[in-house]
């Protein structure tokens, strides 16, 4: 399997953002991917008067630039968004999945919310259901996070559990004290303890750290944008997920599992 992530930053204006996003598949598309990965919040940046005025429901505008892009293409797409939730004052921080086809393969709805560093995503959003979300792609199945899961071991071992060998992880990053550290170490050490693969595709600028890279079931990062707009494209081998976990089988070692709160 062969995927790119791609690093850029959104803007307020959805109608921009939505050229931008036509405009940066159709050139990762040129190194044949199979998948195509998008930042978080690439349909329109984070606001602190909050989010809901650009909020959109799975049938919109946004959701059908990502499906024309996939089939103009022929690559599957993984992007962030506002999805419009039953609570109109705070919708859904959503990851799409779209098919080489079009077709919508799943949707998952970011279950922890940034309520750290200062900052309270849960005023501007409603949580997703507790509940991994996975997809195929490739013949690889690929586990959906947004940026502040990557904090929380317990979601992507449940991914792992349900199959995944690919951790996706779009982000829009913040930009701090030793953010980028953490962004990296965590990075490393969901690939590491759950011997998969990890590609996360992150906003840049001012506000957000970049570091977009592709991680292989040993830590090594095997493919890395910087801190600049562009995209890298990695190819992802099942022998290598087989090899590394038969040298190192932590996960058929385990001794307990958790269960996850609602």
């Amino acid at each position: 399997m062969r995927i790119a992530v791609v690093q850029t930053a959104s803007s307020s204006d959805k109608a921009a953002n939505r050229d931008l996003v036509t405009r940066v598949v159709a050139e990762a598309a040129q190194d044949r991917p199979d998948l195509v990965v998008l930042p978080e919040a690439i349909m329109a940046d984070f606001n602190l008067d909050g989010v809901a005025d650009v909020a959109e429901p799975l049938d919109g505008e946004f959701v059908a630039t990502l499906r024309k892009s996939a089939v103009e293409h022929g690559v599957a797409i993984v992007a962030g968004m506002f999805e419009r939730s039953c609570d109109q004052d705070r919708p859904y921080n959503t990851l799409l999945a779209v098919g080489a086809d079009g077709a919508l393969l799943g949707a998952y709805r970011k279950i922890h919310l940034y309520d750290a560093f200062g900052y309270k995503e849960s005023d501007q959003l409603t949580a997703g259901d507790v509940a991994p979300v996975v997809v195929k792609v490739a013949g690889r199945t690929l586990g959906l996070m947004t940026c502040y899961d990557l904090r929380f071991p317990e979601l992507s071992r449940a991914l792992v559990d349900k199959g995944a060998d690919v951790l996706v992880v779009p982000a829009a990053w913040v930009r701090g004290p030793l953010k980028e550290h953490h962004w990296t170490t965590l990075l490393t050490a969901r690939a590491i303890e759950n011997t998969c693969y990890v590609a996360a595709a992150a906003q840049n600028g001012k506000k957000y750290s970049g570091l977009s890279q592709v991680i292989d079931p040993q830590g090594v990062a095997v493919a890395a944008v910087g801190d600049s707009d562009g995209y890298v494209v990695a190819e992802l081998s099942g022998d290598r997920i087989a090899d590394v976990r038969q040298r190192n089988p932590s996960l058929s070692n385990r001794r307990f599992t958790v269960t996850p709160r609602s």
